[in-house]
């Protein structure tokens, strides 16, 4: 057995290695497929032929130490329904040719920790597992429609256009994670639509130049893991946990995506909506997102112990118009987004929602979401009265125009913190907010020293008291006489001359004290009304 002379092939080769030598040089496709598409599924339990087969040690002679390409041509690995025996390790090279691998099965895991490539494409192919710490390429990495056994390990990859793994199948580690992709860089698109996951989804401090599509995926946790794990993850554009329209036309399994997901506004004939759907917890604190994060119709399934986690991200807009979270928490804490388009019914109930210091500056409602269930929200995260989402509620709705709606917002605020109040200050606080409801509905102010102005004039009228003295008094006037007794410090001129006795002196009495709690309650009113302009 020799190895190769300048570009002559080794003598110890078989017969398909000797062809995939071959194609390499002229960079042709070397197609080992059958006309049988059940012999050609790579994921079938049938086994493949040794006239199928080539060894892992023959692909890496080629990529680390290949031949030259033919005149004319351009080297290249590209093959179709090999099989590859033995384990495939590149790690630490450089691989300068293009490397394609077509519906393939990896009898052992592949090895590419701190490998260099242009580009690597491996599309519906078998593997027991990936590791590739510390990947590099100057093109994309495709691994779209693969199905790996035994985890995928991406981490502190560098990614010098696309990442796409749209339609792959992953099966958890011996950790209980599917994709370990922690500190990854990505420096375009990570196309992830319609994956199918059955452990934990790490991406940990990764950055995306562009977008993050998760369209149509459906992620599940392994034990005592999330479902997806990313916290400090960096997105320029957009974070999608959306559904996809797939049919056979847009969904063709020999379609490379990004043509094989449907991701149209309008269904087209025939299709179906594949919804987003995680089992099990979701953590993207401290999460930086560009343009958004949409979670349009999403499907979570949270254990009662579980959370959505979006403590403090930071982003222009959240669409949380997913399906209601029924289990586990919503936790928004200390998030900062700009605009917030909900649904009335995508929140948890109480108990649900936590979200201390998150702050928001405009509210898009999508579809009816009326100020009582906008309410119901903000009861929701504060099982213990706390008047910072309130208080920011009422800002939102006061910058937009709505101040009748912001006013109710701070009379509910005020009502649930009477609950917490001591019972003399919870009863006056009832007696507030029947009379004039804290000072939020002057108008109600108004009615009632209509009222009485009104009620003591017509008590007046009918006795005229006697005057103190005996001259050296104004006329008797029972209007301006109730005015007088009703509204403090003024002084109308009636009061102070009359001698009241008996019932009248303690009626008298009540209508001082009762202008006086109006009085309080109005000018408590008209402050917050000069604050809030």
């Amino acid at each position: 057995m020799t190895e190769p002379q300048n570009d002559e092939s080794p003598d110890w080769l078989s017969a398909a290695e000797l062809g995939m030598w071959q194609s390499f040089r002229n960079g042709s496709t070397y197609d080992l497929s059958t006309s049988d598409a059940l012999l050609n599924d790579p994921f079938a339990p049938r086994p493949w032929g040794t006239d199928r087969s080539v060894r892992a040690r023959v692909i890496a002679l080629l990529l680390l130490n290949g031949p030259a390409a033919l005149p004319g041509r351009v080297a290249a690995l590209k093959l179709r329904g090999v099989q590859i025996t033995g384990t495939l390790n590149l790690a630490g090279g450089t691989i300068a040719p293009y490397v394609e691998l077509n519906h393939c099965r990896f009898e052992n895991e592949v090895v590419l920790p701190e490998s260099r490539f242009t580009t690597l494409r491996m599309v519906g192919c078998a593997i027991p597992r990936l590791e590739a710490a510390r990947l590099h390429t100057e093109g994309d990495l495709h691994l779209p429609r693969c199905r790996v056994e035994r985890g995928i390990r991406l981490t502190d990859a560098q990614i010098g256009t696309d990442l796409l793994i749209s339609q792959i199948d992953v099966r958890p580690d011996r950790l209980g994670r599917a994709i370990t992709a922690d500190g990854m860089s990505v420096a375009q698109d990570l196309q992830a639509d319609q994956i199918e996951t059955y452990g934990e989804v790490s991406l940990r401090g990764a950055k995306i130049g562009v977008s993050l599509s998760l369209r149509g995926s459906r992620l599940r946790a392994a034990e005592e893991r999330r479902a997806l794990n990313a916290p400090q993850l960096t997105v320029e554009r957009s974070l999608y946990m959306t559904g996809a329209w797939v049919s056979t036309e847009t969904g063709d399994p020999g379609m490379t995506p990004p043509h094989g997901v449907g991701s149209v506004a309008t269904p087209l004939l025939g299709t179906r909506l594949q919804r987003f759907e995680c089992r099990g917890g979701v953590r993207l604190d401290d999460g930086r997102f560009g343009d958004a994060v949409d979670m349009d119709q999403a499907r979570f399934y949270l254990a009662p112990t579980e959370e959505l986690s979006l403590r403090r991200i930071n982003t222009p807009e959240l669409r949380f118009k997913c399906e209601r979270v029924e289990d586990g928490r919503v936790v928004l804490s200390g998030a900062k987004i700009i605009t917030l388009v909900d649904m009335s019914t995508s929140w948890p109930g109480p108990g649900g929602l936590a979200m201390g210091g998150f702050v928001y500056e405009n509210l898009v409602p999508f579809g009816h979401f009326p100020l009582i269930r906008r309410l119901e929200w903000v009861a929701a995260a504060t099982p213990e009265y706390s008047p910072e989402p309130y208080e920011r509620l009422a800002q939102v709705l006061r910058n937009s125009g709505e101040d009748a709606d912001a006013r109710e917002v701070l009379l509910a605020k005020q009502r649930r913190r009477r609950e917490t109040l001591p019972l003399a200050a919870k009863l006056w606080g009832y007696l507030q907010d029947w009379t004039v409801a804290y000072g939020y509905r002057p108008g109600r102010a108004a009615l009632w020293m209509a009222v009485l102005w009104g009620a003591s004039t017509v008590a007046f009228a009918r006795h005229a008291p006697p005057a103190i003295k005996g001259d050296g008094h104004p006329a008797w006037n029972p209007a301006l006489f109730a005015l007088d007794l009703l509204i403090p410090v003024i002084n109308l001129g009636q009061d102070g001359y009359w001698l009241l006795e008996g019932g009248w002196q303690w009626a008298a009495a009540v209508l001082i004290m009762l202008g006086w709690i109006l009085a309080t309650t109005v000018a408590a009113g008209a402050s917050r009304l000069l604050r809030r302009g």
